[in-house]
Parts: structure tokens; C-alpha cells; sequence
């Protein structure tokens, strides 16, 4: 490929001149599970060439960096759907994939709340659709049980149900690992690459026309989140549209983190979850999300309105955790459509595939969506078999709080001075951290991207402190 060999990852510069097999359009979690599927597979013999193109400078950028970082069950989606069948199978093969490539997890457990008669007489039938969704785990239980679970909710709860499948995911590594074992794998990740237009030629192939020049594949999985519908339509299709959904959250202290050791639900509604309470990966407390339709697909501000829902919201659920210091807020958006359940269509004639509409469960179903999309290819004649002698998965760094950091690891300090010397106080990130995040297969591009790499400039200061020492190193790295 002109200007980025196999295996590599581009910013800038030319596009290739050849046609590839698969142009993969959207670098967020589930574009980079089907690169990193597809570039484990073959046709005829051969290795498939596999493209991941991504409009922002990093993979994740996206819906994928702001959500509630959840490894769901499934125990609540609609039976019989697409959704459930894979977010099902989506939660085993993300949870072996994690243990084997170092995604923190942990598996604190749900409990949905009933906070009135009706969300009470909600419950047996919520435990109704978690057996016909094929988990079998959940269990009503009266208030004592419930204050048992979660000492420090609110007075009023009449009864809950358990959900102990549930877990927490670090949503950035998960990314970052399906693009990173992509590239092993020889596919080529193309940023800052934006689809503004399609052509297609000779009945072989599509080109697909860029910001950076045109891209030729021979097949086409879109993947492009709130921008799916978009791309769809470039194919002459008007399936569904995308409402970006607003979701805003606040981010507590870790100090907070012993009132909430598991997830706390509520009954969900037809506009989705509620506002949850949630333990994070990282070591905080998260209250949220809000909904909200807008029309502005770039609109991940924060509102007045919102944080006074959440503190209402919060109130009601858990005082204790309102007079803890909150450290941060952000707000994602979500890929909503007028359809209740993921718009994945194969047209085999123009050689393209959709996954859209995929919402806040796409995290969990992300490998199973691959996985979908690589067996509808080969029923198109595309994939025929699974590649001998791949490599083997990478193994990434850990940015969990509930795993040893490297600042706490005697033995990586003795071998390496650097991790021991810590460079964001607040999260405990040292020099070495930040050095092998700037050296990676697909290194940031910015602080943001850094900062999803390491957890630097998250705490409580918010790089008040290390902004300035943090950016530094980022630019000699870009410099040199």
C-alpha cells in the first residue's frame, strides 16, 4: 500500500493505489473487532487485505470512548432478537478475550432497584425475559436483601433483582487491543481518513472517495456508528436513520468507590436504562446517563439541565454519594434509530455490509458482531477460512484500578527504574507507562489519546499538575 506497508497504521499521506479485499469504514469498538476478525481469515489460500478507516486521529474517538463501560449479560434485551443473541455470545468471547489479552474486568455484579409498586411487579417479569434470554441467574429479592447489597442507597427501595453476571470493562483497552492485534495480523489502519462519497468501478470494485484520496475495496463493512446511515445512503440505501442520544454523566472521587461496589440499576423504561450507578474500571464512582435526541452528531457538551437531573437523580438513589467531590463530567452519544434492534444487512450485489444502529450494548456484542459479519461474508463467497499461525493476541497494559499498577510492581520497577517514576499523582501514572504508550503499535495522537492509553490527566486535578510535563514528552515524541 503507498505510503503504509501491511501492519502499519497512517495519518496522512497517500492512499493505496491497489484494491484491497475490505475496507472496514469506522474505527470505534466494533470496526476494529471486525478488522481484527477479518484479518484472521482467508480466501482461496490467501490472506485477506484488510483496511480500517476512521475519519478522527485515533481509534475509539467516538461513541466507543464515552459509555457506561458495562460488560453486559443480556438479561434485559428483547428475546429473539439479533441484539440478544449477540450480546449473549458477545459476553463470553469478550470475557475470555479479556483474560487472555489483559482488558481489566471486574465482575462486581448488578442489582435493579424497585423503587415503586409498579417497578416491584416489574421484576418477575424482567427475571422472565433473563431465562428466555439464557440467563438463568437472576433472583428477586425483598428490601432487607437489597440494603444488605447496597448499604448506603437511599430509603424507599422495595425490592430488587440480582444480576451477578454483570460486570465493568475498560472500554478504551478494548478498543485499543482489537486494532493493535489487527495490525499483527496485517491490516492496515487508516486515520484522519473521512468517506465523502462512493463510486463504483467496473463491477469489481467499490472506491470509496476520502478526504485523503480514493480507496478501492472489493468489499465494504460499514461500521461508522453515528455516522452509519450516512455511509448507508451512500450505497443507495434508506434503512434507518441515526438520532445521536446524548447521554451525560458525573464522575465521582474514589473515595466515593466504597458506597458503590456493584451496579445499581434501575427498572428500565422504553427510553432505555435510566441513570445508573456504577463503579468504574478505574477506581471512581459514575451516576448517569441522561437521553437526549439531538440533531448535532458532534454535540458531546454538557449541560446545566443535565447535571440538575443527575443531581436530582442522585438524590433519590444514593445521598451518601452527593457529598462526595465529583471530578469530572463528559457525555456520550448514542447511535439511536428508529428500529429497536442492530441494523445489520448484507448486499451482496455491491459487495457491502452494515452494522448499524448498534447501541450502548456494542461493547459487549462488539466480538460477536465480528464474528456475525465474517460468517455473512463467507455465505457471500468472501471468507473461506480461518488463517494458520497467527500471532499471538498482545497483551496490554494495565490501567485497572483493581489490578497491580506498574508504580506498585517491585519487580518491573527493579528491571526498569521508569515505572517507578510516577508523572500524574492523581492516577499514579508513571514515566514508563507513558513512554511504552508513545512507542505502541498505534500510539496517540493527542493527550486525549494518551490519556485513554494510561489514565493520565483523569483524576482529581485533571492535568492541572502534569498537563504541562505530560505534553511535553507527547511533542518531543512528535518531534523526534
Amino acid at each position: 500500500m503507498s505510503g503504509c506497508a501491511s501492519g502499519c497504521v497512517s495519518r496522512s499521506g497517500p492512499l493505496p493505489g491497489e484494491t484491497v479485499d475490505v475496507a472496514v469504514v469506522g474505527g470505534g469498538v466494533v470496526g476494529a473487532a471486525v478488522a481484527r476478525e477479518l484479518a484472521g481469515r482467508a480466501h482461496d489460500g490467501r490472506a485477506l487485505s484488510v483496511v480500517l478507516a476512521e475519519a478522527s486521529p485515533d481509534v475509539g474517538d467516538g461513541t466507543s470512548k464515552a459509555n457506561t463501560a458495562i460488560l453486559h449479560t443480556g438479561f434485559d434485551a428483547t428475546p429473539g432478537t439479533l441484539e440478544s443473541r449477540l450480546v449473549r455470545r458477545g459476553y463470553e468471547l469478550l470475557g475470555g478475550y479479556a483474560e487472555r489479552t489483559g482488558i481489566p474486568v471486574e465482575r462486581t455484579g448488578a442489582l435493579l432497584v424497585a423503587w415503586t409498586g409498579e417497578e416491584l411487579a416489574a421484576l418477575p417479569g424482567l427475571a422472565d425475559k433473563a431465562a428466555k434470554n439464557g440467563y438463568r441467574e437472576c433472583e428477586i429479592v425483598g428490601p432487607d436483601e437489597v440494603y444488605r447489597l447496597v448499604p448506603a442507597l437511599g430509603p424507599g427501595a422495595l425490592g430488587g433483582l440480582t444480576v451477578p453476571g454483570e460486570s465493568i470493562v475498560c472500554p478504551w483497552t478494548t478498543t485499543l487491543a482489537y486494532a493493535t492485534e489487527a495490525l499483527s495480523r496485517g491490516a492496515r489502519v487508516l486515520l484522519n481518513t473521512r468517506i465523502e462519497g462512493v463510486e463504483h468501478d467496473d463491477g469489481q470494485a467499490t472506491v470509496l472517495r476520502t478526504n485523503r484520496g480514493p480507496l478501492r475495496a472489493r468489499w465494504v463493512v460499514n461500521a461508522a456508528g453515528l455516522g452509519s446511515d450516512a455511509v448507508d445512503r451512500l450505497f443507495g440505501h434508506e434503512r434507518f436513520t441515526v438520532t445521536p442520544r446524548r447521554g451525560e454523566l458525573l464522575v465521582f472521587d474514589k473515595m466515593a468507590r466504597p458506597l458503590a461496589t456493584r451496579i445499581v440499576l434501575p427498572v428500565p423504561s422504553s427510553r432505555g436504562k435510566g441513570v445508573l450507578i456504577s463503579p468504574t474500571i478505574y477506581g471512581n464512582v459514575m451516576l448517569g446517563p441522561t437521553a437526549e435526541d439531538l440533531r448535532d452528531r458532534a454535540d458531546t457538551s454538557t449541560s446545566e439541565e443535565g447535571f440538575a437531573f443527575l443531581v436530582d437523580k442522585g438524590l433519590a438513589l444514593m445521598p451518601a454519594l452527593m457529598s462526595e467531590e465529583v471530578t469530572a463530567s463528559y457525555a456520550g452519544l448514542r447511535a439511536a434509530t428508529e428500529h429497536g434492534d442492530y441494523q445489520v444487512h448484507l448486499d451482496a450485489g455491491r459487495r457491502y455490509l452494515v452494522l448499524g444502529g448498534i447501541r450502548s450494548t456494542g461493547l459487549t456484542a462488539s466480538m460477536a458482531l465480528a464474528e456475525h459479519a465474517a460468517g455473512l461474508l463467507a455465505e457471500a463467497g468472501l471468507v473461506t477460512s480461518v488463517r494458520d499461525r497467527l500471532p499471538e493476541p498482545p497483551r496490554m497494559p494495565n490501567i485497572g484500578e483493581a489490578f497491580p499498577r506498574p508504580y506498585l510492581r517491585e519487580d518491573l520497577i527493579a528491571r526498569d527504574p521508569a515505572y517507578g517514576t510516577v508523572v500524574c499523582f492523581c492516577e499514579r501514572v508513571t514515566a514508563g507507562e507513558i513512554r511504552d504508550a508513545l512507542a505502541s503499535p498505534l500510539p496517540p495522537a493527542d493527550l486525549d489519546g494518551l490519556r485513554r492509553r494510561t489514565r493520565a490527566m483523569m483524576g482529581r486535578c485533571q492535568g492541572f499538575y502534569c498537563g504541562a510535563e505530560i505534553a511535553g514528552r507527547l511533542a518531543r515524541v512528535e518531534g523526534s
